[in-house]
């Protein structure tokens, strides 16, 4: 989610700062990384199930941590509602 705000990633709002209490940092992991992302689990995989639009490969960017192997990651942000 960092990584999108500072980057000017348009349509992560993250109004919550990276709490996991918002889902306004949500997005798609591109079927390509999902593996190595992995799902989404406790909080994070709660308050996906209230997101419009959800999806298989969907995660709250701020619960992503950055890691090497996750370096060139494609998440795909949603339409607006």
């Amino acid at each position: 989610m960092d990584c999108a705000l500072d980057n000017g990633v348009r349509g992560i709002r993250a109004q919550c700062g990276g709490g996991c209490t918002c889902s306004t940092c949500h997005g798609f992991v591109d079927e390509a990384w999902f593996h190595l992302v992995g799902p989404p689990l406790g909080d994070e995989a709660d308050i996906l199930e209230y997101v419009p639009g959800r999806r298989d490969t969907s995660r709250l960017t701020c619960q992503i941590p950055i890691r090497d192997e996750l370096d060139g990651v494609v998440i795909h942000v949603p339409p607006p509602e």
